[in-house]
């Protein structure tokens, strides 16, 4: 099963370094000891092939990652309440609240989502492994909101299909600094490894196909709520490409204005999500509230507009 995969972009004259030590710079979490099980489990393949620690990596190289053996196995259920917003014998739709990450990964192997599943759940997918057991699609850490987890392998596979396809629509509301004039837009930029900072990602030529949509909902002074829906699911996409458009997410970490950062992360919430059920192909749609920081951060916009 793949963790990961990107297309590796260097700066023109950059020179080609070995893949051991450009991973590195990809992911801020990963050790050196790591980094050596990923090799000895034969768990990195450039181009479709496996390749030893010293292969240089090329401008245009497709690196896949695939999960470790024993981390696998080595998902912990935790007592963690969870905000079910429908729920039947094949799925749930969940509200995450923002701060929760959804899988176990290096540094956050506890306090997940999927911990939270598995002490609730007897049955989830297994299609992505157990340390993704039912996860059929993500949100990041800082962003709130719906997410479907399948409790089955049929309903993964149905789902999946759906969202590849595009018929499973995904709708957020966000805050982003600036005014944006015009009601309606569509960013259309591809997204990948930010060969400036690779733990980043950004709109480079070499990314994958990257599409969302915008409608605004309101002005403020310097500040605007939008609602965004996804034609694509790349990491990061709608904080890369809002800040791609000079109106970054508020609050955003890592692609936003530093000094807007707060305690409670962006404010980036997936508000509505609509899909086909897997079983009886019936169109189910739900929405859920913005939470209550979200709704007091538009209230004192409004105070100041």
């Amino acid at each position: 099963m793949i963790k990961d995969e990107f297309t590796v972009a260097y700066h023109e004259g950059e020179e080609s370094i070995r893949i051991d030590k450009y991973l590195p710079t990809c992911y801020e979490d990963m050790t050196r000891s790591e980094l050596k099980k990923y090799f000895d489990e034969n768990k990195i393949k450039v181009n479709g092939k496996l390749v030893k620690p010293s292969y240089k990596v090329e401008n245009g190289d497709l690196i896949e990652i695939e999960e470790l053996d024993d981390v696998i196995s080595s998902v912990i259920p935790e007592k963690i309440d969870l905000d079910i917003v429908y729920e039947d014998d094949d799925i749930l739709v969940v509200n995450k609240p923002s701060g929760m990450v959804v899988h176990p990964a290096p540094g956050h192997m506890t306090g997940t989502l999927v911990n939270a599943l598995m002490y609730h759940y007897q049955t989830l997918s297994t299609i992505n492994g157990e340390n993704r057991a039912g996860i059929v699609h993500r949100i990041d850490k800082d962003t709130s909101g719906l997410l479907i987890v399948c409790k089955n392998n049929f309903a993964h596979r149905n789902i999946s299909e759906q969202i590849k396809d595009k018929r499973a629509k995904r709708t957020y509301w966000a805050i982003v600094t600036g005014s944006i004039g015009h009601n309606l837009g569509k960013i259309d930029a591809p997204i990948g490894r930010d060969p400036d900072n690779r733990q980043k990602m950004a709109v480079v030529a070499t990314g994958k196909s990257a599409v969302t949509h915008f409608r605004v909902l309101d002005r403020f002074h310097d500040f605007t709520l939008v609602e965004l829906d996804l034609e694509t699911g790349r990491t990061h996409q709608i904080r890369v490409h809002m800040a791609y458009i000079n109106h970054p997410v508020f609050g955003d970490p890592m692609y936003g204005v530093k000094k807007q950062v707060s305690e409670f992360g962006q404010y980036l919430h997936a508000k509505k999500i609509g899909f086909y059920h897997p079983r009886t192909n019936e169109y189910m749609e739900f929405e859920t509230e913005l939470p209550k920081e979200f709704k007091d951060m538009l209230d004192e916009l409004k105070r100041e507009d």
